[in-house]
C-alpha cells in the first residue's frame, strides 16, 4: 500500500509538469502525456512524440486532448497566442525526404479524409483551400510542390485552410551576432526549435526557428499579416500533423509548449528525450587511432590483396565513364537490383516495350518499391539514347514526372530504376480489360492539368527544352494518389532554348504524330502539343486516337469524330459514355475544344503549353473557334491523307515507330 501511494504521488507530480493551466501547457518530453492520437502517431518508450514511423504514404496526428478557448466571447476576435516546439525529421537518406510536418490549430481533431504526401495530412485535393476547413498551420516542408508555390524543398510557411502559404521562407535563422542568415536543413536529423506567435492587435503572425543550442533569435524568420478571426473557431484544438511519401522518413516532436495571451512557457532543453540513431554507427576514437597505424604496417600486404581482388572483379565490373561523374544520378549496385527483382524473374515482369523489359522489385535495404527497365541487347535505341535519358531525366524534378531514381550498367546490360507506380497507366483505365475502376471526371481533369503542368516545365522552365516525343495514355502513369506522372523518356531529346533541333526519322506513336513530322521529321515543343491535344481527347472521350473497329470506314480518327459531333451541335455526345453524364459540362467543353486546338494540323496555329495551362486554369478564355473553320476542315483532310499509310501499317493506336533519331544538343 505504501509503495502504491508513493507511485501515485510521483505520477501526479510528473503530470503537473505538462499542464500549467487552462490556457497554457508545456511538455519537456512526452512520457505519460495525455494526448489524442490517430494514424501512425504515438509516444515512444523514450518519451518522443513520433508522428510517422517510416511507412510509405502515411499520415499521423497528435492533439492536446481538450479544446482551448481562442476567443473571449463567442464569435469574438481571436486572442493572441504563442507556441513553441522542438522537432526533428529523420530520413533514411541525408539529402532526400518525402514531405514534412505542421503545427496546426483546427476546429476538429478529425482528419480522416485528409491525404498524406504533399497535403501533409491536413486536407484533400478537392477541399484544399476551402474556407470551411478552419485550420491555421505552420508547415515545415521538405518537398517543393510548384502547384502550391513552394520556395524550395526546405522551407517553413504559415498556411490558412490549405497548402499554399500566406508567407514562407527558406529554413534557417538570422544570427543575433551579425544579422546574417544561416541556412538549416530540415532533414539534417538534428533537433531544432520553432516559435510561433500571433498578435491579435496587429493581426500579425511571426515564425522563428533555430538550432536548440542557439536559443531564440531576436529577428523572426518571417512575418505575415492576417486576421485569424475568420479562420480559428471559438474553441479549437492544437496539435501536429505529418505525412510521408515514398521515402523512409520519421517525424518527431521532442518538446512542446503553448500559451494564450502571453509567451509560451520555456521548454526545458535538458530534459528532452534522445533521438534514435539513423545511418551507420560512428567510428570509435580507438579505431581512428589504430587504423592509420595498422594501414602503415600492412600496406604492402593489403596492396597485394587489392590488386588480386581487382583483377578478378574487372572481369565483372560495372561500366563507369567520365560523363557519369558529372551528370549521373544515384547509381545502384547490380546485386541490389538482382535481389530486388528475384533475379529478374518473369514473375516480376511488368511489361515489354521498345526499350526493353520492365520488372517490379523491392530494394532489400529500404524496402522501396521500384520498376527496373532492363535494356535488351537487341534494343533498337542503344547506348546513346540511354546516356541521354540518364543525363537529362535524372536531373528533372516535377511532381507530374515519373521519377528516375537511378541506374546501373553491367557489361552490355543497361538498367534504369524508376519509382514504382502502383496504379499502372491511364490507358488501362480507359481501354483495358483488367477490372480497373472507371476514372471519374474529377480524376481525368486533374490528370490532364497535371500533365499540362509537367509539359510547361519540360518546354519552358528547365534549363534546356525537353521534347518528350511520345506523349500518350500508356506513358502517363498513376501514383498511389492517382496523380498523373509522365514517364518513358526513351524518345526524349534535349536542345538549348531558342535552338532549332535537327533530327532525322520519325519517332513516336501512330495517332499522336503531328502532320509536319511526315515532311520535316523535326520534333519540337509544338509536336508535343499536338500529341497532348490527342491525349486530352482520348481521356475525355474514353476512345483511342485511331478507332480499330472503323478501319474500313472513312472516319477513323478520334479528332474527326469530335469535329463531326461539334458540327452537329452535339459536342458533349463525344464524352465517355461510361461517365453516365456525371461530369462538369463546362470543363468537358474546354477539354474537347482545347484538344482540337492543340491537334491543329498547322503548327503555328497551336498554343504553347504555357497558354494551354492558362486555358485549363481559366486564366484566359479559349480563342473563338467553329467546327466549320477552314483550318479545322483542313485538319481532317491532312490527317486522313498524311497518316493513312501509317494507320494501315500499324492497325493498333499503340504501335510505335522506333527508328533511331539524331539531334544536335548545344550548351
Amino acid at each position: 500500500m505504501k509503495f502504491t501511494l508513493v507511485h501515485l504521488l510521483f505520477l501526479c507530480l510528473n503530470l503537473a509538469a505538462y499542464t500549467t493551466g487552462d490556457d497554457q501547457f508545456v511538455y519537456s518530453g512526452f512520457s505519460g502525456a495525455n494526448l489524442t492520437f490517430d494514424g501512425a502517431a504515438t509516444v515512444t518508450p523514450g518519451g518522443l512524440l513520433q508522428l510517422t514511423n517510416g511507412t510509405d504514404q502515411q499520415k499521423g496526428h497528435a492533439f492536446y486532448p481538450t479544446p482551448l478557448n481562442f476567443t473571449r466571447s463567442r464569435g469574438g476576435e481571436v486572442q493572441s497566442f504563442s507556441a513553441s516546439f522542438v522537432f526533428a525529421i529523420l530520413s533514411i537518406y541525408t539529402d532526400l525526404s518525402a514531405h514534412g510536418m505542421a503545427l496546426v490549430v483546427a476546429s476538429s481533431k478529425n482528419f480522416s479524409s485528409a491525404l498524406p504526401g504533399q497535403l501533409l495530412g491536413l486536407t484533400d485535393i478537392q477541399n484544399n483551400g476551402n474556407d470551411s476547413n478552419h485550420f491555421f498551420a505552420v508547415e515545415l516542408d521538405t518537398i517543393q510542390n510548384k502547384e502550391y508555390n513552394d520556395l524550395n524543398a526546405n522551407h517553413a510557411g504559415a498556411n490558412v485552410n490549405g497548402l499554399t502559404s500566406l508567407q514562407s521562407y527558406y529554413a534557417g535563422y538570422f544570427d543575433d551576432k551579425d544579422g546574417n542568415f544561416r541556412n538549416l536543413s530540415l532533414i539534417s536529423r538534428q533537433a531544432m526549435q520553432v516559435w510561433v506567435d500571433y498578435d491579435h492587435k496587429v493581426a500579425q503572425i511571426a515564425v522563428t526557428m533555430a538550432p536548440i543550442k542557439v536559443g531564440r533569435p531576436v529577428k523572426p524568420l518571417f512575418t505575415a499579416t492576417y486576421n485569424l478571426t475568420a479562420v480559428v473557431t471559438d474553441d479549437a484544438y492544437v496539435g501536429f500533423s505529418s505525412a510521408t511519401g515514398t521515402f523512409d522518413v520519421r517525424h518527431y516532436v521532442l518538446g512542446w509548449s503553448f500559451a494564450m495571451n502571453g509567451p509560451a512557457p520555456a521548454i526545458d532543453i535538458s530534459k528532452l528525450p534522445i533521438l534514435p540513431r539513423v545511418g551507420p554507427k560512428p567510428r570509435s576514437k580507438v579505431l581512428e587511432i589504430v587504423l592509420p597505424i595498422a594501414s602503415g604496417v600492412s600496406v604492402l600486404i593489403l596492396g597485394t590483396i587489392v590488386v588480386l581482388v581487382l583483377q578478378r572483379r574487372f572481369r565483372y565490373a560495372e561500366l563507369r565513364e567520365d560523363w557519369e561523374v558529372e551528370f549521373g544520378p544515384r547509381r545502384f549496385a547490380y546485386k541490389d537490383l538482382y535481389r530486388a527483382t528475384g533475379g529478374f524473374n518473369n514473375t516480376h515482369l511488368l511489361g515489354i516495350g521498345g526499350f526493353g523489359r520492365v520488372y517490379k522489385g523491392v530494394l532489400p535495404a529500404s524496402e522501396v518499391e521500384i520498376a527496373v527497365k532492363k535494356v535488351s541487347h537487341d534494343s533498337k535505341q542503344g547506348i546513346k539514347e540511354f546516356i541521354a535519358e540518364v543525363v537529362s531525366i535524372g536531373r528533372l524534378q516535377h511532381r507530374n514526372l515519373a521519377p528516375l531514381l537511378g541506374y546501373c550498367r553491367r557489361k552490355s546490360e543497361l538498367f534504369l530504376v524508376y519509382e514504382y507506380m502502383s496504379n499502372g497507366s491511364v490507358d488501362k483505365y480507359l481501354h483495358g480489360r483488367e477490372g480497373k475502376p472507371i476514372l471519374n471526371w474529377a480524376r481525368r481533369w486533374h490528370i490532364i492539368k497535371g500533365i499540362a503542368s509537367c509539359l510547361v516545365y519540360l518546354h519552358e522552365e528547365w534549363e534546356k527544352v525537353v521534347v518528350h516525343r511520345d506523349i500518350k495514355a500508356s506513358n502517363v502513369l498513376l501514383d498511389s494518389d492517382m496523380n498523373g506522372r509522365l514517364g518513358d523518356f526513351g524518345l526524349a531529346r534535349l536542345y538549348d532554348h531558342d535552338t532549332d533541333p535537327q533530327t532525322t526519322h520519325v519517332v513516336g506513336t501512330i495517332g499522336y504524330l503531328a502532320p509536319e513530322l511526315g515532311h520535316t521529321s523535326k520534333a519540337t515543343p509544338l509536336t508535343d502539343v499536338f500529341a497532348f491535344g490527342v491525349f486530352i481527347l482520348e481521356v475525355t472521350c474514353g476512345q483511342r486516337p485511331v478507332n480499330n473497329a472503323s478501319l474500313q470506314e472513312s472516319q477513323v480518327l478520334l479528332v474527326e469524330r469530335v469535329l463531326e459531333q461539334w458540327s452537329k451541335e452535339s459536342l458533349l455526345d463525344t464524352v465517355d459514355k461510361r461517365l453516365e453524364g456525371n461530369y462538369d459540362a463546362a470543363e468537358a467543353c474546354v477539354a474537347l475544344k482545347l484538344g482540337l486546338l492543340c491537334s491543329h494540323p498547322f503548327a503555328n496555329a497551336r498554343p504553347s503549353m504555357r497558354e494551354v495551362m492558362q486555358y485549363l486554369e481559366g486564366d484566359m478564355p479559349l480563342p473563338e473557334m467553329t467546327p466549320t473553320d477552314l483550318s479545322f476542315q483542313m485538319m481532317a483532310i491532312m490527317q486522313n491523307g498524311g497518316f493513312d499509310q501509317f494507320i494501315m501499317a500499324y492497325p493498333s493506336s499503340s504501335a510505335s515507330i522506333e527508328s533511331t533519331s539524331l539531334i544536335s544538343v548545344g550548351r
